[in-house]
């Protein structure tokens, strides 16, 4: 956890498409009891909040790809 814990100042966190998804993963993990679904959670709103901030050229089409598959896992969670 402190090793976890002291990469948090290297988040850009006046950068909100880089600050949303860094801490819904860090709220995610401990509230889901997963780390698997705190993750899911980052790689799911990374693109979101990249499309809303008009820089979804800077996302790779791999991450993309993931948002779909992780927005499926937690479909197939939930459902």
């Amino acid at each position: 956890g402190v090793l976890m814990a002291q990469s948090l100042r290297e988040i850009k966190w006046h950068e909100m498409e880089i600050a949303i998804p860094a801490f819904l993963i860090l709220l995610g993990m401990p509230l889901t009891y997963s780390i698997s679904d705190g993750i899911a959670l980052g790689f799911i709103f990374y693109p979101i909040t990249m499309l809303a901030a008009k820089r979804g050229k800077e996302v790779s089409p791999i991450m993309y790809g993931l948002f779909f598959v992780f927005l499926g896992f937690m479909w197939i969670l939930n459902v």
